[in-house]
């Protein structure tokens, strides 16, 4: 099993048929994709790069960045995509535990991302720019094409990702062939992809969400692609009238909700808006079937695993959910022992199928401390089950706040305040606190030109709502919060920049 026979079996018989188009109209057939990921694994197999070798990549998408992730699973090395906007000192521990034999980098920092290679033991640095040039492709074109591919076993590590780390370093999460491909086709029937769709791709590829979700059902599915090298607004809404499919992050919704160019007329071809990555607001949700009459489809995985749960495609895409597992995924919620826990109750998921990685890259101790004696996953994801099956996330278990005693999950005090007048969106943290050990305190996005809430109306609103030990004790206000490249809320910067309010 290699994902990229898998790819390779769902390509259209007219291999002239176009597979993806730039927003510069630069149309890229899957004659080009196969060829031109050919002479990658050529270029790989001339710098002696081994199956089960790691190539590292800090690139600007584009129609080569995607050449090299399938020229890579071709010849059965690992391929290992980087933020593009990751400082020098977190390349430097990426680089020094993952160990690649090649590393591939934008031009800007390409000097810098030599020294860091070398000192890592890499061998060879190749450049990439956002137009697809550079010594990779300049290389490539000269290098003997590598047509077969190769004869991987379904457990064999296809990707490298790097976990967010919001607590502690990073973990190398290893994705096998298996692992993408199952994900993949269950997505494809799941949310009914045919060659019929066009998906408007403005997601970064160096994440799961838009590198093996967006791409992988694209290319499984000989869905047509509308490339875009990042998400902006005006581009996207103008290029909505073609496509069929639209996936994106919580951020992506909120700017088309801004911008007065979103309206029915304007979406009446599409068929479906997904989004993962971050929690999407009840707000954003409610606001965007109002203005286009589509229910955003709202999803749950997470590097480790991909893809766990979804919201129905036909059927109540149900408001502060996110849905139910997918096919071929086990997921239940249990106490900290690994116990399932009745429907109704808070407690942590975890998954089991063929989508949930093996191991951690060279950390046997966080491996065996991730996985329950029966091969169950921890995702460290707090959530509970509704009465009609839904999955209802409440926050991470390493956000939740011990406050007097008492555990405190921050999404259930979220959820509350942003629904009030005035708030753009709440992020509740958990400082030090001398008599509680930790103190709760909400962290409110103001909305321009919107007066909102006092900290007292916040506070006696949500006594109204809530048992007094998950009230803050503290309400401040900010005119924007701390996210990473996907949209997350980063709850660390949060509270290391509060750590003494209550000192």
């Amino acid at each position: 099993m290699n994902l990229y026979s898998a790819f390779r079996d769902a390509f259209p018989k007219d291999l002239d048929q176009v597979c993806l188009e730039t927003d510069k109209g630069r149309e890229v057939t899957y004659r080009e994709l196969d060829e031109a990921s050919a002479r990658i694994a050529g270029l790989l197999h001339k710098h002696a790069v081994q199956p089960g070798e790691r190539v590292t990549v800090q690139v600007d998408k584009s129609p080569e960045a995607l050449f090299l992730y399938l020229g890579c699973l071709r010849a059965g090395v690992i391929y290992m995509p980087l933020n593009s906007g990751y400082t020098a000192a977190e390349l430097d521990y990426f680089l020094g535990d993952a160990r690649p034999s090649l590393v591939v980098s934008a031009p800007k920092g390409f000097a810098e991302m030599q020294l860091l290679a070398a000192k890592a033991g890499c061998r060879t640095v190749l450049s990439l720019d956002a137009d697809g040039r550079g010594s990779l492709t300049d290389e490539a074109a000269k290098s003997q094409p590598v047509n077969a591919i190769a004869p991987t076993s379904a457990d064999d590590v296809a990707a490298m990702l790097y976990t967010s780390g919001t607590t502690g370093r990073s973990k190398g999460a290893m994705l096998s062939h298996r692992n993408l491909v199952s994900n993949a086709k269950t997505l494809v029937e799941a949310w009914g992809f045919t060659k019929d769709d066009v998906l408007l791709h403005t997601l970064p590829i160096f994440h799961v969400h838009g590198l093996f979700v967006a791409f992988g059902c694209a290319l499984l599915s000989q869905a047509k692609m509308l490339f875009h090298p990042a998400f902006d607004a005006d581009k996207a809404l103008s290029a909505m009238d073609r496509a069929t499919v639209f996936m994106g992050v919580p951020t992506y919704y909120t700017r088309l909700l801004a911008h007065a160019g979103l309206t029915r007329e304007k979406v009446k071809g599409m068929r479906l808006f997904v989004s993962g990555s971050a929690p999407l607001l009840a707000e954003t949700f409610s606001a965007f079937h109002q203005r286009t009459g589509h229910h955003i489809l709202e999803r749950y995985g997470m590097t480790e695993t991909g893809m766990n749960s979804s919201n129905p495609l036909k059927g109540e895409r149900r408001l502060g959910t996110v849905g139910f597992p997918l096919p071929g995924v086990e997921l239940r919620i249990a106490d900290d022992q690994g116990k399932e826990l009745p429907k109704g109750e808070t407690g942590i998921i975890e998954v089991r199928g063929p989508n949930v990685l093996k191991f951690y890259w060279n950390n046997p101790e966080k491996t065996a401390a991730a996985f329950r004696p029966d091969g169950f996953f921890i995702t460290g994801d707090v959530a509970k089950i509704d009465p009609d099956g839904y999955v209802v996330i409440v926050g991470r278990a390493s956000d939740m706040i011990i406050s007097g005693g008492y555990n405190v999950y921050p999404k259930e005090i979220e959820a509350v305040i942003d629904l009030m007048d005035g708030v753009g969106e709440s992020a509740v943290i958990g400082v030090p606190h001398p008599d509680f050990g930790e103190g709760v305190v909400a962290v409110v996005r103001t909305l321009p030109g919107k007066a909102p809430p006092s900290e007292v109306e916040i506070i006696a609103a949500l006594k109204k709502e809530l048992a007094g030990y998950k009230v803050p004790k503290k309400v401040l206000f900010a005119e924007d919060l701390p996210r990473n490249a996907m949209g997350k809320v980063v709850k660390a910067d949060l509270r290391k920049a509060n750590a003494k309010l209550f000192a």
